[in-house]
């Protein structure tokens, strides 16, 4: 929690080439459908944004695969697209929904409180992130919580150092 007593953000990292194309969305949507615009562009203003290259591989990007748990232990695969290749029936949930746009940025072991539909507060927490097959990006290899905790530590040692480019302490 901070100071004012509101749940904290879990801090989030995207590509200077989606954040470019997820901000004019955003600012595209705006008349029509202003909620939605908003969130994303709060997003947006909240995210590091790095370099495309340097955007870590356990990070959700779009047109990643991406498996997440909820507090009540489900679990559930998705790709995360632009509205236009949406279909949830494939598993494709557009950037554009609740789910969609909490989830970008988002790195192995963070997770995000929202509000479903019937109006239960439920969490959510990335487990595992990887390229979609029909993804332009490069195939990369689902990667487990654990390697990611087992890599940062070897990384980090034992005085738990961050790097420069590190997106930060995962968010509970």
């Amino acid at each position: 929690m901070t100071k004012s007593g509101r749940i904290a953000l879990p801090r989030i990292v995207i590509g200077d080439d989606e954040h470019q194309r997820l901000s004019a969305l955003a600012a595209s949507i705006a008349a029509r459908q202003p909620e939605l615009a908003d969130e994303l562009l709060g997003e947006m203003e909240r995210a590091r944004v790095v370099k495309a290259g340097k955007v870590p591989a356990d990070v959700v990007r779009m047109n990643s695969e991406v498996e997440f748990e909820t507090d009540d232990g489900q679990r559930r695969r998705v790709t995360l697209v632009y509205p236009g290749e949406a279909d949830i029936s494939a598993g494709r949930i557009s950037i554009l929904t609740p789910i969609g746009t909490a989830l970008i940025g988002l790195a192995i072991g963070q997770s995000f409180k929202w509000t479903a539909r019937d109006g239960r507060e439920q969490r959510l927490t990335v487990v595992s992130v990887g390229a979609a097959a029909a993804s332009a990006a490069a195939d990369r290899p689902i990667i487990d919580l654990g390697d990611v905790r087992n890599a940062r530590a070897a990384r980090d040692g034992a005085a738990g150092e961050v790097g420069e480019d590190d997106p930060g302490p995962s968010a509970a």
